[in-house]
């Protein structure tokens, strides 16, 4: 079914939008919760929790790319149960190294804190938009999929130091980008 059509029930208020945007995008927000929580049981919450989400925010919001807007509700939802079951501890697969990679582009915590949301998400756009198609490619497969290094190569045809040594350079460059527009210090 068109993602419009799907809206539309949304909109109506008809249960079979959940059916539908489950059977269509179910695997593709279970890919991205994975990525993150490596839990059956918690991807399946997180899920549950994605299409409740989409339920109650539809009325107000008409997304423009559904796919787009159920992989965000995903990730952030995924991203906040993470953090819940880890706060007192460093576990949990590549998440935390994930977090570390970009550490060092984007300042201290308290660095991020400050940064307006919107200014950091402008300079990111204008840096991915700088990038090849293959360099944009990995970026987001790494850090807004969260692949890890092994499924890039794979997904690029590559090994996993060229995926490494590319991520590096794209880290650094995002970096001297966001320095010189005075995002970081």
């Amino acid at each position: 079914m068109e993602d419009e059509k799907i809206i539309d029930l949304y909109w109506e208020r008809s249960q079979q939008a959940i059916t539908l945007t489950e059977q269509k995008y179910g695997r593709y927000c279970g890919r991205i919760a994975d990525n993150v929580l490596h839990n059956r049981e918690d991807c399946e919450e997180c899920l549950n929790d994605t299409w409740l989400r989409a339920w109650n925010s539809m009325p107000t919001e008409r997304p423009t790319v559904l796919q787009a807007f159920l992989g965000a509700i995903t990730r952030n939802l995924s991203l906040d149960l993470y953090r819940r079951k880890h706060s007192a501890k460093r576990g949990g697969g590549e998440l935390p190294y994930i977090f570390d990679e970009l550490q060092d582009c984007l300042g201290t915590d308290e660095t991020a804190r400050e940064m307006e949301r919107m200014e950091l998400a402008e300079s990111l756009n204008r840096f991915l938009a700088e990038l090849g198609k293959e360099n944009r490619v990995m970026f987001v497969r790494r850090y807004w999929y969260m692949d890890s290094i092994a499924e890039i190569a794979a997904r690029m045809g590559c090994g996993e130091s060229r995926v490494k040594s590319r991520l590096s350079r794209l880290r650094k460059g995002l970096y001297r980008q966001l320095k010189s527009e005075g995002i970081v210090l």
